[in-house]
């Protein structure tokens, strides 16, 4: 069954291809690599995403959608799907293996047979997207080697985190990399491909399991039926927003690229339906009976096969050219996907909004998924801390600012932007996230399974913070450690630069940021629950410590006498910004300011705190204004 997926994506692939070839080739100039090259290149990448979607697919049914023994080891049904996932991943490795030297003849013109190895390995450098694939086959190729070792439920969700990661490398390159708007097209294209590897690969695992009849099928079909829903609302907003930015409306009819966007919508129309009648009909014998499996086989077969279909027309996407853009982009349109031709205001820094995909979706569901957190507790008569959803609410906020504003939006262009949004998502939104103790709203508001039955999301919370990663994170030294890794990278120029220049890595950044900036203040708060509790005093120490970093960072930015980013700020060509080395040393000085001060806030707040105790100790009564 999953062969017959992966050959209808590919037949679909390849015939599409070769339909759009000689358009792909006289908007390229290069000339035609041979009928091996055309049909095999489109066929295994098809074929390859299939078997991604497999192992992604299978990885997320032994993590989430069946449980584990009670002792926490795989059960039969968990240790197949992580063995199917390593096999697909192995697959998936060597298809994209493959691809290099299919690429290769693709972008150079000359047919496969013409090609040695020594050829394709020196040639793979020259072109990001033989890069990227190369990439993507060690990454897979490791997944699939760790995934032979998993035995223990905790190691799932590294092996489906692992999955998701090989696709990243060829969704950064391509169409939605270059021109003008790519910050929304790569962003949009990652979640599209994320949603769509999740639902299409569940509902494979899910749909294999049934056939071998295995245990709790009811569980993991109601499980993966709300995943399938929320998968179907993103790959149908990124998917739009994807085309918006490549084909005017106008030009929809009027080009094998629009017409090929049409399929693809009417394809996901035709999932939505499916999905539907899903809830309806199949999902509802399960519930009545558990071993009523037919409806379900019945429409999860079609579904299927329109999936396999689906991944055929969106390969074959990539293989066409879009229609031209009426314009030339400009220099910052082409490096960063919009422009900039004045220099940044502070008025401007809260009336110019470009929504980041990313991060800022990311702050809109957390505080969705808070507040209805705190709106279950409210349900059941069991009060919240109004300061602590404040206190989540306004980091949601300022997360939302911080990238998606016009401070996000000149962050890409200028150092000392940089340095004023690296300040608010390492020490600012994290400490305002943190008060806001989620772990502790999640384990109160969500119910624990009924004995016997299969572990939900509040054991899964739970697994995780008694997880031996947790054990390690948590450390006093590592979440340091992890800190003064993002803190004094970027003050090395080589990282710097890829930091700024490369689209991924600015997203990598920005997350590396909220991460230890939250793991940090997570260790020292003493807010959530965690493997172990520092005595106050070790606490404080090491916040201060940490602030001291960007004390030391800044100060060693604005000693620099080279620019950081240089080459990349030049390339932007904006005639505001030219002097770049000032505006370096303007950041340095941020920072370094910005850590003293959080210092001597940390000093502050102690201070007042050990004088109330004392005052009341003397019998003094502390003053109140009316």
């Amino acid at each position: 069954m999953l062969l017959g997926v992966a050959l209808v994506a590919g037949v679909t692939a390849a015939a599409i291809g070769a339909l759009v070839l000689d358009d792909a080739l006289e908007v390229t100039g290069l000339r035609d690599p041979g009928p091996i090259t055309t049909y095999g290149l489109s066929f295994l990448r098809a074929a390859g995403e299939i078997a991604a979607m497999v192992a992604i697919g299978h990885f997320l049914f032994a993590a989430f959608l069946v449980p584990p023994q009670t002792g926490g080891v795989l059960d039969v049904d968990g240790y197949r799907a992580v063995r199917v996932g390593a096999v697909a991943c192995a697959v998936w490795a060597m298809c994209a293996a493959l691809l290099v030297a299919l690429t290769v003849s693709d972008v150079s013109g000359v047919p496969l047979t013409e090609l040695t190895p020594l050829d394709v390995w020196s040639a793979a450098d020259l072109v990001e997207t033989t890069a990227a694939w190369r990439t993507t086959s060690i990454l897979a190729g490791v997944v699939a080697v760790a995934s032979l070792t998993v035995l223990r439920w905790s190691w799932t969700p590294f092996l489906l985190v692992g999955g998701l990661v090989t696709l990243v490398p060829v969704a950064v390159t391509g169409h939605s990399s270059t021109g003008g708007s790519h910050d929304i097209a790569t962003n949009s294209l990652l979640i599209h491909l994320i949603a769509g590897s999740l639902w299409a690969g569940g509902l494979l695992a899910l749909l294999v399991h049934a056939l071998r009849g295995g245990s709790y099928t009811d569980v993991a079909a109601r499980r993966f039926s709300g995943l399938a829903l929320g998968c179907f609302a993103a790959m149908a907003v990124s998917g739009l927003l994807n085309a918006a930015v490549r084909i005017d409306v106008s030009n929809l009819w009027d080009s094998t690229y629009g017409l090929l966007i049409v399929a693809k919508v009417a394809a996901l129309v035709g999932l939505g339906v499916i999905g539907w009648r899903h809830r309806r009909s199949s999902i509802r014998a399960l519930q009545l009976d558990p071993t009523s499996r037919r409806p379900l086989l019945r429409l999860a077969l079609g579904e299927a096969a329109l999936f396999g279909i689906a991944v055929g027309v969106a390969v074959g996407l990539g293989r066409t050219p879009p229609p031209p853009t009426p314009s030339e982009p400009s220099p910052a349109e082409v490096a960063l996907g919009f422009d900039l031709p004045e220099a940044p205001t502070i008025a401007g820094m809260f009336t110019e909004w470009r929504f980041d995909l990313i991060f800022g979706t990311a702050a809109v569901v957390m505080a969705c998924i808070y507040l209805a957190g705190v709106y279950r507790l409210a349900r059941r008569g069991d009060p919240w801390s109004k300061r602590r959803t404040t206190s989540w609410l306004i980091g949601c906020v300022t997360m939302l600012f911080a990238t998606s504003s016009g401070l996000g939006m000149y962050m890409a262009a200028m150092y000392s932007m940089h340095a004023i949004v690296q300040l608010l998502l390492t020490i600012v939104v994290p400490a305002l996230l943190v008060q806001g103790a989620p772990v502790t709203l999640a384990l109160t508001a969500l119910r624990a399974a009924e004995p016997g039955a299969a572990p939900g999301p509040r054991e899964w919370v739970q697994g995780a913070l008694d997880s031996p990663l947790t054990r390690l994170l948590t450390q006093p030294w590592t979440a340091l450690a992890i800190l003064a890794v993002g803190v004094y990278g970027l003050c090395i120029a080589g990282v710097f630069d890829i930091a700024t220049s490369e689209h991924a890595a600015h997203m990598a950044t920005i997350g590396y940021f909220l991460f230890s900036g939250t793991l940090l203040f997570a260790v020292v708060s003493g807010v959530q629950p965690a493997p172990r509790l520092m005595p106050q005093g070790c606490r404080v120490a090491l916040t201060l410590l940490a602030l001291s970093q960007f004390v030391f960072a800044g100060i060693a930015v604005a000693s620099m006498q080279g620019v950081l980013g240089e080459a990349f700020y030049r390339s932007l060509k904006l005639n505001w910004h030219t002097n770049l080395l000032s505006d370096q040393r303007l950041g340095g000085v941020i920072v370094s300011t910005s850590g003293a001060l959080a210092m001597l806030t940390v000093i502050v707040i102690l201070t007042v705190q050990r004088i109330g105790p004392l005052k009341r100790d003397n019998g003094v009564a502390p003053t109140t204004k009316a």
